[in-house]
């Protein structure tokens, strides 16, 4: 059931029910009742006098139809009869928007096929003669009445109905058509492929052109600029009386040539071959004048629209023109294509975008379609998703990556795009040959830049996810201000705003691989890498601090907005072998990686420095002296005690991700490191203080247990008290003790000191983060107090300040927090509402909100009777959750399987979990984090002896039971959860041993030490 939950998309399409399981599924989860809503929405539109909009709808219904309906199903015969009908009404009225919007020719031959498979549909065959009609065939229309009146005279004895009597009067009076107009003037080429999206920028270039009388398309090479220009100019072709006219410049290899080839393209008796050369221009011109004034002479009184198509090149040029041409013809509009804007008075500049990714796959599965006959981009949507992400919806990159599904899927595709420009090289043999690679695309722009575009613009490709103006100056150098304004223009780099309103530079995918390999070829890629690598390093280490105050929010930001630069320092850094720079970036990003459980992040970055380096925890043993400033407040390089600290702090930062990698600390080797680790540091040592010396705690914990943790924690408190300037490490001890306190009740009081001063100190300094964690640990600690509506308040405040961080992971965990107060106060609803909405939220990520989730959930769920659903969480926890299968952990869920085991009177299969989960509860980790667990245990033990149906052991259990709550800690308030398991087992013994005889063992059990009770088991 857990698999074909997880292949259903979640939990909550799978649900209990009496005797089983249901599927749940919303009526728009079901093809049939999706294309019922709409089919209706469609006849609605219809109705409402809106055909364009009832044709896409319909559309969408029928497109759902892929065979008979219910085919697999007994009895279908009169259900798939209704639902035949039902999508002949859509087909109907799919015909009938069709005529409405002009398409009669499109519909005509399914119309016919239709009349021919119900011939005595009347609607159908009006509509067939309509479509007859609409095409300028009237005498066919009438001849085709004639047959459907014979048709329903032989067949029912009939006469036709009302509606094809009165279309037929209609074709009887109706004028011959009018001879078709004169096609209008203009030279636009027929197109030999369909056009796929861009039906919003058609319409937004058409809005232009009514507004501005020189209309520029900007984009870089194979963005789809020429193609998009003519579909455009073709939409407004009825708004210029004197027609669409298309000038072609990418022949032209001279500026002087320009007004030439376009009077040559308007009209003009003169022609000039393709790739004529200055020379033979020239000829021209001194023929018959200046090809400038012709022009003039030929637009001055017409009212028509020019597209000047691949201007670039010849920049200056096509500018001088269109001004000129623009001034002294005052009807002209031009419309031109380029890399960069002309830079004329009134210009508008249109961006041609790349396409979307659900345009982009329909242009694949239509190129696809056409190089491969049965190509569909539904058999492998992953790759192909991945072809046009990489290609950066580029049209003419798409189209050519089409063209190799001749002899390659979509999958080899797509892995061999770091390779792109040896791969995409089938283009067209008609078209220009910069168009016919990819490869030769970009070479056409590159040549088209000076010295310093051209570094820059190789400089640019060791960026990842972009850079701000600063970055781009401090790697490219002084020209990068000017060069990159140019690149832009140029569309070679796209400038846009980020979230703090400065403008970032990126490259688009295919052009930073170019680049990249420029910048090789030139030998400058160590030294652009190197400064790269220093400036993301000082980036890093000066945005650290500010992640603990105020400026908060605006740090956690940078970083992300910045992280695949880091990343790339990194890489940087450790393919240098530089210790020292990957020392500094780890340990500034360590506090990060920490407040987003970036915890697999900090895990893999610290291995890979780590081996840059020597273990400083290793024999003989080498004690750590006090460091009082932070290893990352000077920059490298580091020496001396301060170098030896960084490297330790790299080792704890690795030490705290040990729950992704459990198995990895349970080796004999791993086991002396921790050993190791708590002999270095001793307690009070202000690097111990914080992050990430404070991890030595986790070492002293997982081998020695609760036996110096407080000692530890006080000694911590202690100095950041006597040290000036350590207000937010003492913030942080303050918590970490509340948090440790918490887990006691004789304790609690003292916890929720701590997490108050903690929580006052946070808010003073602004440390959002700190907040909210100081806010949990309160929580925790009421809720050891049983206060648990004042322990649900403080999770949810602290999820309030999470949510202004955007810190998911963090909210994940209060909000598993939160539900399971909300269970302890009475609220179960709500309650298992917000442990679901967790699980759901967490699928498919390793948080540790989702494990105690199902945690509480599976107790709540195997306490309310739903035994088999409170199993599939336990066993989703241990499939899902490697920490699952660690001493605490696994403690916890042996317990609540144990639960389970009895509730259903598996008496001898409880009793075997719950003695293995006592083992475990033994355990100095255990005992540091859950001192009370062994008493739970026990309780359910006595629960497990109920569950034997044997008479003889009542006596014992009812002994378990008061050992259970003789051994808690003193104040111990049961939790709602243990007081049912309480009342349970209790009266399970009544209802064999007497009052006395109950009395009696629970009097004897109270008195028993831990192993004592234990014995019973």
């Amino acid at each position: 059931m857990s698999r074909l939950r997880r292949a259903l998309g979640g939990a909550g399409r799978v649900e209990s029910a009496a005797g089983g399981y249901r599927l749940t599924a919303a009526p728009d989860d079901i093809d049939l009742t999706r294309f019922d809503r709409l089919t209706g929405d469609g006849l609605a539109a219809l109705a409402d006098g809106d055909p364009a909009k009832a044709a896409a709808v319909l559309d969408d219904a029928l497109a759902l139809w892929h065979g008979p309906a219910l085919a697999d199903l007994p009895d279908r015969t009169a259900e798939a009869a209704r639902w035949g009908t039902r999508r002949l009404d859509a087909l109907r009225a799919r015909h009938t928007a069709a005529l409405a919007l002009g398409q009669a020719e499109q519909a005509l031959p399914e119309l016919t096929a239709l009349c021919d498979d119900h011939p005595l549909d009347e609607p159908l065959q009006a509509l067939r003669l309509r479509a007859l009609r609409d095409t300028g065939r009237p005498a066919q229309a009438l001849a085709a009445y004639e047959d459907v009146r014979r048709l329903l005279a032989d067949r029912l004895g009939a006469d036709p109905g009302p509606e094809l009597r009165a279309l037929h009067t209609e074709l009887l009076r109706e004028e011959p058509p009018a001879p078709r107009p004169a096609a209008a003037p203009g030279n636009l080429p027929a197109r030999l492929t369909s056009f796929v999206g861009r039906e919003a920028d058609i319409r937004a270039i058409g809005a232009d052109l009514t507004g501005a009388r020189l209309v520029t398309l900007l984009g870089p090479g194979g963005a789809g600029k020429t193609r998009l220009s003519q579909e455009a100019a073709e939409a407004v072709r009825h708004t210029v009386r004197d027609g669409v006219w298309l000038a072609e410049l990418a022949p032209v290899d001279d500026p002087d040539a320009v007004p030439q080839a376009v009077l040559t393209a308007i009209g003009a008796r003169e022609t000039v071959l393709h790739g004529a050369g200055v020379e033979s221009m020239r000829a021209v011109a001194d023929r018959h004048g200046e090809p400038l004034e012709r022009l003039v002479e030929h637009c001055a009184r017409r009212r028509m629209l020019i597209i000047l198509d691949n201007c670039e090149h010849v920049i200056d040029a096509a500018a001088r023109l269109a001004e000129s041409l623009l001034a002294r013809c005052p009807e002209l509009t031009v419309l031109a294509t380029s890399r960069e804007p002309l830079g004329v008075p009134g210009e508008l500049v249109r961006p041609v975008e790349p396409l979307p990714e659900p345009v982009a796959l329909r242009l694949l599965a239509e190129r696809g379609a056409a190089a491969r006959p049965g190509f569909r981009v539904e058999d492998d949507p992953g790759a192909c998703a991945e072809i046009c992400r990489r290609l950066d919806g580029l049209p003419l990159a798409i189209e050519l990556a089409a063209a190799r599904l001749r002899m390659l899927t979509p999958r080899q595709i797509a892995d061999r795009l770091d390779d792109r420009f040896r791969l995409l090289t089938s283009g067209s043999r008609t078209v220009l040959p910069r168009q016919q690679t990819l490869r030769a695309v970009v070479d056409w722009s590159w040549d088209l830049l000076d010295a310093d575009e051209r570094d820059v613009l190789a400089r640019l490709s060791v960026f990842a996810g972009g850079c701000d103006l600063a970055a781009a100056e401090a790697v490219c150098g002084p020209a990068a201000l000017d060069a990159l304004g140019s690149l832009v223009d140029k569309s070679l780099v796209v400038a846009a705003p980020s979230a703090d309103g400065a403008m970032r530079y990126r490259l688009l995918e295919t052009v930073a691989e170019y680049a990249a390999e420029r910048l090789d070829e030139t030998g400058g890629r160590a030294g652009a890498e190197r400064t790269h690598l220093t400036y993301y390093r000082e980036l890093a280490r000066t945005t650290d601090p500010l992640l603990r105050g105020f400026e908060q929010r605006a740090a956690i930001e940078r970083f992300q907005l910045e992280y695949e630069n880091l990343r790339t320092a990194l890489r940087h850094a450790v393919a240098l072998g530089d210790e020292q720079e990957g020392l500094s970036l780890v340990l500034s990003l360590v506090w990060y990686w920490q407040m987003r459980d970036l915890r697999i992040e900090c895990r893999g970055w610290s291995e890979e420095v780590m081996a840059l380096g020597p273990d400083p925890f290793t024999e003989p043993v080498r004690t750590a002296r006090p460091v009082w400033q932070r290893c990352t407040d000077s920059p490298p390089p580091l020496t001396g005690e301060l170098l030896a600290e960084a490297r330790r702090g790299l080792h704890l930062a690795h030490l705290a991700c040990m729950d992704t990698q459990l198995q990895a600390w349970q080796t004999p080797e791993a086991q002396a490191k921790l050993r190791v680790i708590t002999e270095v540091y001793e307690p009070g040592l202000p690097q111990g203080c914080r992050t990430p010396g404070m991890a030595w705690f986790f070492a002293e914990m997982l081998t020695r247990g609760a036996e110096r943790l407080n000692t530890i924690i006080d000694a911590a408190v202690r100095t950041c008290r006597d040290t000036p300037g350590f207000e937010w490490e003492l913030a942080g001890c303050l918590q970490m003790r509340a948090n440790l306190l918490a887990n006691r009740s004789d304790s609690a009081e003292a916890a929720l000191r701590d997490a108050d001063e903690a929580l006052r100190i946070y808010r003073r300094l602004g440390d959002e983060w700190g907040t909210a964690e100081a806010l949990s640990a309160r929580g925790e600690a009421h809720e050891r107090k049983g206060a648990h509506h004042s322990a649900a308040a403080d999770y949810q405040a602290a999820i309030d300040h999470a949510a202004r961080l955007g810190a998911r992971a963090q909210i994940a965990v209060l909000r598993a927090r939160l539900g399971g107060a909300c269970l302890e106060s009475g609220e179960t609803e709500r309650g298992e509402r917000l442990l679901r909405e967790v699980i759901a939220s967490q699928e498919g990520t390793h948080n540790e909100g989702m494990p105690a989730a199902r945690l509480f959930l599976a107790g709540w769920l195997g306490l309310s009777g739903r035994v088999p659903e409170a199993r599939e969480q336990l066993q989703l926890l241990r499939d899902d959750f490697k920490i699952a299968h660690f001493v605490v952990f696994d403690a916890l869920i042996l317990r609540q399987e144990a639960i389970l085991d009895a509730v259903e009177g598996e008496g001898e299969k409880s009793l075997e979990r719950i003695k293995r989960a006592l083992a475990l509860a033994t355990d100095p980790l255990s005992q540091a984090i859950t001192p009370h667990l062994h008493s739970l245990c026990l309780g359910v033990g006595a629960m497990a002896l109920t569950a034997l149906g044997d008479g003889d052991r009542a006596g014992d259990a009812a002994r378990c039971l008061s050992a259970a709550v003789a051994l808690l800690p003193a104040g111990h308030t049961l939790t709602r959860m243990e007081r049912l398991g309480h009342e349970l087992t209790e009266a399970r013994i009544r209802q064999t041993l007497d009052e006395a005889a109950y009395e009696a063992a629970y009097a004897e059990g109270g008195g028993l030490s831990l192993a004592e009770a234990t014995a019973l088991l």
